[in-house]
């Protein structure tokens, strides 16, 4: 016999008072057969089965010399009994509690409502069994029953992990205010039945499937002519619902259980994947050989001494496309391309990125012709292009044929196919891992896409999770977790593959990385005013911390016990109107069923730990069913994420910046955010309030710690190449007009909503993109010499590398 640690709560209250009060105590029982999971039963009758919990490796939990970070923990049950609980209200109140673990259960349970009472008492109790390795928090909310809506008046959010076993403790919250794999991860089950019915509906809440309905022979006397199969989480013990046209009796009921492979299909942990990792044992050849011609050093580079460069592109639609292609020709002629790593891109980059990917040399060729390639479709009227008729067709049936493949379709599909007529003449049949085959013997630099996870109903500033692409894996840099790039999109469950879906075209993706569909009115005020203080003080919940220190001795990874209020009925009206998602782009989430662990704030999770909800784990994205998808720029207008990621070790960015509006901006909010997080980054960036009259290229960062990245910013400004047509060489008096190239008016001919321009505003956008790289060739160098890995192994022989003098008459000074 085994003793198994058990739990009582006991909620009341004291009369003419607004707490809700809690008795907590836990005891050992002895039992071994199985016990239905929260329903009324005497504690001696708690019994327990074996289970798991799949955690993240580090950011969710990892175990020494665990291969696949999944962890087989004990049983561990949980007794929770209601007796009473008290709210003031101006009108006679109907109240109820309801208790919600997840981890434990997927079902939500409560008590009965206590009709026109102010002190409502229960007498109930509920068991659950729970996990010591995931962090557990129960969520109790006291509500009041309402014929059109409940009244929820107050949650409150307490960790388990708080509780020793055998201690009583009594609380009063005032309402106002790694891991190790084993082959029984989860069950599948089938099921043998005899019945007198045709038609049978199954149902497992919580499980993979949850519904199936199942259709008898024409012996109605017959078994099922096939097992019919769920898939859920073991401990969680959830019931089999059978509903029938008829009331039957049904015999017969078997269940069976089978094992399954101990590989998950989610990779978990926070080193990169293998593939990438080779290909940056092979681009650092190819960067070693290119730092040794440009900067011309007279030894050859060992592995240790190349410096990771990369490329950070910000959004701007039409206007990014345009400048990025001639930034990356005017890097290409100084042959510091090849020096490059990483390019990042978001929103209107990413067809730039998409496109030149496309073509596995696009690096080794002259980018001068594919610009021509863009210039023709960058000038064509994108009206008559992307309506006509035949494209309607087109874009009914690649819907149509989506859908049946088993995707979820949104708007941001169709988008997708309007961006691919806008650059392309035919269908574009290329998908994320064809561009695997650029990457062969690292000849070119590795893209990486960024999108941003967010919620429902919840400000992007709350709630928003980075979700990097590469053609080798999708991940979400919080938890650690990635997939295979050509299982996106597919269906999973507990880190298993459930439903394979045929890997999207490009086109897609495009379509989810710049969705200018998936803004809410909260993004507009955010992007326009830069604050969310009405938001603050009008429709977010308002969370107040409990002190209990004094009942409960301090616990590593223990989250504080919290009173959450709702707004009122206007708020929550208000809030669902301002924070509307009519076109996000819903994926299917490939962390369904994945649980954290009871010390995650402690891992590599607490570097991506920016907002609230980091710290309610139940309602983190392994709780939901989808992924909802939008273009970073409405939150966080660089791609610098991918980029800040320790495992990277970036040493040198070019930031070259698209954005409308505010030049400065981008780079500002990147180095005060990653000062919030810890993560080393510039700190003192170009402010364009301090300096007006910005140069074309800043140079920041290679005065501060080793570890962090200089950065070469780029703001989209015309400066110098008002009188200067190349470097050094002035404009004539008719040559004057073609240096007026107004990129700063976010009304001119290059705003974002612009999405096609004629050929004198293409040419000078590109001209003076060119221009700006050109003329800033030795900030560029200079950054590259003074790289951390260059430095340290250079510093004691003696080898003096000075930087190219510059004639300041002819070109602008260089701003540190």
């Amino acid at each position: 016999m085994t003793q198994w640690p058990i739990l009582a709560l006991r909620l009341f209250t004291v009369h003419s008072s607004q707490d809700l009060r809690l008795s907590l105590s836990a005891m050992s029982v002895t039992g071994s057969a199985q016990l239905p999971l929260l329903q009324s039963s005497p504690a001696s009758q708690l019994q327990s089965i074996p289970h798991v919990a799949l955690v993240p490796q580090r950011s969710l939990a990892s175990s020494p010399g665990s291969k696949c970070c999944l962890l087989c923990i004990g049983q561990f049950p949980f007794h929770c009994q209601i007796f009473c609980a008290c709210i003031s209200v101006v009108s006679q109140p109907d109240c109820y509690v309801s208790l919600w673990l997840p981890t434990a259960s997927d079902e939500k349970f409560q008590t009965k409502a206590i009709k026109n009472c102010r002190n409502p008492v229960w007498n109930e109790t509920f068991y659950f069994q729970i996990q010591r390795e995931v962090k557990n928090i129960l969520e109790m909310t006291v509500s009041d029953d309402d014929v059109i809506h409940d009244d929820e008046h107050a949650i409150v959010l307490f960790d388990l992990a708080k509780l020793s076993l055998g201690e009583k403790v009594f609380m009063a919250f005032p309402l106002n205010p790694q891991v190790k794999t084993q082959s029984e991860f989860f069950f599948v089950c089938a099921f043998s039945l005899i019945v007198l019915e045709k038609e049978l509906t199954f149902t497992v809440r919580g499980s993979f499937e949850e519904t199936q309905r199942v259709s008898l022979g024409c012996d109605s006397h017959s078994p099922l002519p096939d097992p019919t199969f769920f898939h859920y989480a073991k401990y969680k013990q959830p019931s089999l619902d059978v509903a029938f046209t008829k009331k039957r009796r049904l015999p017969s009921f078997v269940r069976y259980p089978r094992t399954c492979q101990e590989d998950l299909d989610v990779r978990l942990g926070f080193d990169l994947c293998g593939q990438e990792q080779d290909f940056i044992c092979k681009r650092k050849k190819v960067v070693a050989a290119a730092l040794k011609e440009v900067l011309q050093l007279e030894e050859d580079l060992q592995e240790d001494e190349v410096p990771v460069v990369a490329i950070m592109t910000t959004g701007g639609g039409t206007r990014a496309l345009t400048a990025m292609y001639a930034h990356l020709l005017s890097v290409q002629k100084l042959n510091v391309l090849d020096c490059v790593s990483y390019i990042t891109g978001l929103s209107g980059t990413t067809w730039t990125m998409s496109n030149l990917y496309e073509d596995p040399d696009w690096s080794q060729k002259d980018l001068e012709e594919t610009l021509k390639d863009v210039r023709k479709h960058v000038l064509k009227n994108k009206f008559f292009a992307c309506f006509a008729p035949d494209r309607l067709k087109y874009y009914l049936k690649e819907l149509y044929q989506r859908k049946q493949d088993g995707h979820q379709i949104c708007f941001t599909d169709l988008w997708g196919l309007i961006i691919e007529t806008m650059f392309h003449d035919k269908e574009n049949s290329h998908k994320l891992t064809d561009q695997q085959q650029a990457l062969n013997h690292g000849k070119n630099p590795l893209p990486i896409y960024l999108s941003l996870n967010v919620k429902d109903k919840i400000s992007d500033q709350d709630f928003r999770e980075w979700v990097e692409f590469t053609p080798y894996e999708v991940g979400i840099l919080k938890y650690g977790a990635f997939i295979r790039a050509e299982d996106f999109g597919s269906e999973f469950f507990m880190g298993r593959l459930m439903k394979k879906i045929p890997e999207s075209r490009i086109c897609f993706l495009e379509g989810i990385w710049s969705s200018v569909f998936s803004l809410n009115l909260m993004d507009a005020w955010f992007i326009s005013v830069h604050s969310e203080d009405f938001w603050y003080r009008w429709t977010r919940d308002k969370i107040t911390d409990i002190d209990d220190e004094t009942l409960f001795p301090t616990r590593p990874n223990e989250l504080d016990t919290r009173v959450v209020s709702a707004p009122d009925s206007f708020s929550n009206i208000f809030r669902d109107i301002v924070m509307l998602r009519p076109a996000a782009s819903e994926i299917h989430n490939f962390l369904k069923g994945l649980q954290m662990n009871t010390n995650y704030l402690e891992s590599e999770f607490s570097k991506w730990k920016d907002c609230e909800l980091d710290s309610q784990p139940n309602h983190l994205t392994g709780a939901t069913d989808s992924l909802i998808l939008i273009d970073t720029a409405f939150a966080f207008a660089t791609s610098y994420p991918p980029l800040m990621r320790p495992e990277r070790k970036v040493d040198v960015v070019l930031h070259f910046n698209y954005s409308s509006g505010s030049q400065t901006g981008p780079l500002r909010e990147a180095s005060k955010y990653f000062a919030e997080q810890g993560i080393p980054f510039p700190k003192k960036v170009p402010d364009e309030q301090e300096t007006p009259n910005l140069k074309e290229c800043y140079i920041a960062g290679d005065k501060e710690s080793p570890e962090t990245p200089i950065v070469v910013f780029f703001p989209l400004v015309n400066d110098t190449f008002r009188d200067y047509k190349a470097p050094g060489v002035k404009r004539s008096p008719s040559e004057m007009a073609e240096g007026d190239v107004d990129v700063a008016n976010t009304c001119g001919p290059y705003y974002i909503n612009n999405l096609s321009y004629s050929e004198e505003n293409f040419d000078k956008l590109v001209k003076l993109s060119y221009y700006n790289v050109q003329n800033n060739k030795d900030l560029i160098l200079q950054a590259l010499r003074t790289a951390p890995p260059l430095q340290k192994s250079r510093s004691g022989d003696g080898m003096c590398m000075s930087l190219v003098k510059r004639d300041p008459s002819i070109l602008p000074a260089a701003q540190h």
